[in-house]
């Protein structure tokens, strides 16, 4: 079925590594100027069908064909009866800048929350560790100085356990929030509008970046990627986005898994030496980015 409805935050790729993702009102922009070494796009987003376009033929609106997709019962369930219990796992956070993640638009990170018992569970809110500044504002002289604003625009992702790594997608909602030089350690986002329930084999959380903001929330249209010369040639580098997220070796457990959204085929692995051998993060022992949450836990009937 064809609609006029807006596709938000579709994902655009240059199939070079690199890309960047439309606004919630399914907008983007791309010119010469900004890219010109870019000769045709790849346009993809849940729910339908991946198109490729040369950029010479480019029109001002572009139509995606949609797929339809069965999303798993227990997502669309009611919501249960009865009495339930509030269950907290805290997230865990730190101040240190030299043991953070630096997020990049190519990237999507994803922590496991396994599920150990049968009772029903509904997520109701999300601790999301971050770090607003840079590595100088603790030698900053003046307590009086301010922060450099920002206002960076996130998406949040929920995918179901396949067989260890992140598999289908729980709910099609549009996810997302933005942080700015404002917030506090944690961000706590409230999920509890979307009904998202716990599979019986655990879910995946994703954050994933998507650009700096303007005044009024909206992608800001800015280039995404720096280019460096090197005596190999042009090398471009992502831009990194603030806040920046810590990540910790105080969970035992290995349950953060990553994923370059325009590289190795959109596959997720688990972050580790073994797939990821020069991280400066692993190599401190920081396997891990500690989302918290909140849940409500039903009584089984």
């Amino acid at each position: 079925m064809q609609t006029q409805e807006p596709v938000s935050y579709a994902t655009i790729s240059f199939g070079n590594g690199n890309g960047i993702f439309a606004d919630d009102e399914g907008q983007f922009i791309f010119t010469e100027k900004l890219y010109s070494d870019i000769d045709t796009l790849y346009i993809s987003a849940l729910g339908y069908k991946e198109l490729k376009i040369a950029t010479e033929n480019l029109q001002k609106i572009i139509a995606l064909e949609s797929e339809i997709d069965i999303l798993q019962e227990v997502i669309i369930k009611n919501r249960p009866k009865g009495k339930f219990k509030i269950v907290k796992l805290k997230p865990t956070l730190h101040e240190d800048y030299y043991k953070c993640w630096l997020p990049t638009i190519e990237s999507e990170i994803a922590v496991f929350f396994p599920n150990e018992t049968e009772e029903t569970k509904r997520l109701i809110t999300l601790y999301l560790p971050i770090k607003v500044e840079a590595k100088d504002w603790d030698k900053r002289n003046s307590s009086k100085s301010k922060k450099r604003p920002f206002s960076t625009l996130f998406r949040v992702q929920f995918y179901e356990n396949n067989n260890g790594l992140p598999g289908d997608v729980l709910t099609y909602d549009k996810v997302v929030f933005i942080a700015t030089e404002a917030n506090e350690e944690v961000f706590e986002l409230n999920i509890s509008k979307h009904d998202i329930y716990v599979p019986k084999s655990g879910l995946f959380v994703s954050l994933q970046v998507l650009g700096y903001t303007d005044e009024k929330g909206k992608l800001l249209p800015n280039k995404k990627y720096q280019e460096i010369k090197t005596k190999r040639g042009i090398v471009k580098v992502s831009t990194t986005f603030r806040p920046l997220l810590p990540f910790t070796d105080e969970i035992p457990e290995k349950r953060t898994y990553v994923k370059r959204i325009f590289l190795n085929g959109n596959k997720w692995v688990l972050y580790d030496k073994k797939n990821i051998p020069n991280s400066n993060l692993l190599s401190q022992g920081l396997n891990n980015y500690g989302i918290g949450l909140k849940v409500e836990v039903y009584k089984k009937e």
